[in-house]
């Protein structure tokens, strides 16, 4: 699994690089489906300082097969997911800042611009459960159901998606989509697009919102 741990550790950076969370805050793994298996960023290690060895590798049922660090502490967040979904493969948890506000008011992200298509017809608020535990995981999953990306509840934002190239691109798009909503709210009631819009959306999405993996 070396390309993959090379891609959690690309990715770790990158979160940080491009100001979508801040030192150890966050986390991200691949489910490889034919071997049952997650691999997943370790627990408390600057994403700068992450080696290969330090990628844990579990199985389905959440034992380590594999490494010497403890996993994140929000492993089970991200497994649930790979036991309950076919559509995920990848998921990266990030505290960004507009999507953080909005989970700390407890206020979902509705459709007000398009972009949030990658996700969904919005991105829903999961109810607060302290980190780390199986009662966070449970609602994150519960709120994520037709989605592919949620807001923690005074905590910050889970996204998912078939690879780690398009699921940092859900977080990326879900920020820039809270930002605009967070300053519209400065001015006025944002506009939210209808269901029928957003359908179409989902429809155009299923090309376009999709970054491809270059060979």
């Amino acid at each position: 699994m070396s390309d993959v741990k090379q891609e959690l550790i690309k990715y770790g950076k990158k979160l940080v690089e491009t100001d979508l969370t801040k030192g150890t805050g966050g986390n991200l793994s691949v489910f490889d489906r034919e071997k049952q298996l997650m691999a997943i960023t370790p627990s408390g290690i600057d994403f700068f300082e992450i080696k290969e060895s330090d990628i844990v590798v579990m199985d389905i049922n959440g034992n380590v097969v594999e490494g010497e660090r403890l996993p994140s502490s929000e492993w089970y967040m991200h497994l649930i997911q790979y036991q309950t979904r076919d559509d995920i493969d990848a998921i990266i948890h990030a505290h960004t800042t507009y999507a953080t506000v909005l989970a700390c008011l407890r206020e979902p992200l509705p459709a007000s611009h398009y972009m949030i298509a990658v996700a969904g017809k919005d991105v829903r608020v999961a109810e607060y459960a302290t980190y780390g535990t199986k009662e966070l995981a449970v609602n994150a999953a519960k709120a994520m159901e037709g989605r592919r990306a949620v807001l923690l509840a005074n905590h910050g934002i889970l996204a998912g998606a078939q690879n780690l190239l398009n699921a940092f691109n859900i977080v990326e798009e879900v920020e820039y989509c809270a930002k605009i909503y967070c300053l519209a709210k400065n001015f006025g009631e944002p506009v939210v697009l209808p269901d029928e819009e957003m359908d179409l959306m989902a429809e155009k999405f299923k090309t376009y919102g999709q970054r491809k993996l270059r060979g």
